[in-house]
């Protein structure tokens, strides 16, 4: 199986500037993104930015480095326009990997290749695992998902789905009781993992589709693609990630974990 990896970095990021840049033991956080990236056995590995500071620190760890369009709404755009500038075949694989991802396992980054390239009907394929911790049902921050019996997305949300309506209409929020007993129920709840595979076509024809309200509730890409009728393969994760850097408090607990 070939596949290439992309990594969009931006600099403005509205609650780290300069994120890609942050170090972790020493190493710009950017670098050991751009390392797992390098594990996964990539035909090739590529950072799109749109900034001069992160251009430059990636070609000093010798990364092959684009320059992207500054007005571009999203990471995906940014990667497409990359596949565009290399000429890549439209049946080429690109994972969609976040610059702020320094702890994806180069597994999953192979996985999520590998289940593009095996659900031939599928336009996108993405991983999830399951949650086994009550508190992260009801945080926003952590996307939950729900598939059909074939492994495909039937929706995203940043609510609690599937909404478990004997216990969750009749319990208040912060009922940890209730919550654990949601999580033995019949349909485990999952949470998505932030990490694409596409093939190039589609990844074009994507970036060309019109945002759905659906997606702008919600704050959520993938919708877009379920809106107008495409296919997302979900498979289960192998391996468990580490969590992705948005805060300065992430940050500090990456640094202080590699230390121990």
């Amino acid at each position: 199986m070939s596949f290439w990896v992309i990594i969009p970095a931006r600099y403005g990021s509205s609650r780290l500037p300069g994120k890609p840049l942050l170090e972790i033991q020493g190493k710009p956080m950017l670098e050991h993104v751009y390392r797992c990236a390098q594990d996964s056995g990539a035909a090739r590995v590529m950072i799109a930015t749109d900034d001069q500071r992160i251009e430059d620190c990636a070609k000093g760890f010798g990364a092959e480095v684009f320059m992207t369009d500054v007005n571009h709404a999203s990471g995906t755009d940014r990667v497409a326009e990359v596949a565009r500038l290399t000429g890549a075949d439209a049946d080429t694989i690109i994972v969609n990997l976040q610059g702020d991802e320094p702890g994806m396992p180069a597994s999953l980054i192979q996985q999520v290749a590998q289940g593009l390239e095996q659900q031939q009907q599928a336009d996108m394929a993405t991983l999830a695992e399951a949650i086994s911790d009550e508190r992260l049902l009801w945080n926003p921050n952590v996307v939950k998902l729900v598939r059909d019996k074939a492994g495909f997305a039937l929706y995203f949300s940043r609510a609690p789905i599937p909404w478990v309506r004997d216990i969750f209409s009749h319990a208040p929020e912060n009922s940890n009781k209730d919550q654990q007993i949601a999580l033995a129920g019949q349909v485990k709840p999952l949470r998505h993992i932030g990490l694409y595979a596409y093939r190039n076509h589609y990844l074009q024809e994507l970036t060309r589709l019109p945002a759905c309200d659906l997606e702008q509730d919600e704050a959520l890409e993938q919708l877009r693609l379920l809106y107008h009728g495409g296919k997302i393969f979900v498979d289960i994760a192998t391996e468990e990630p580490q969590a992705g850097v948005d805060t300065a408090e992430d940050l500090q607990r990456w640094n202080e974990s590699v230390e121990t």
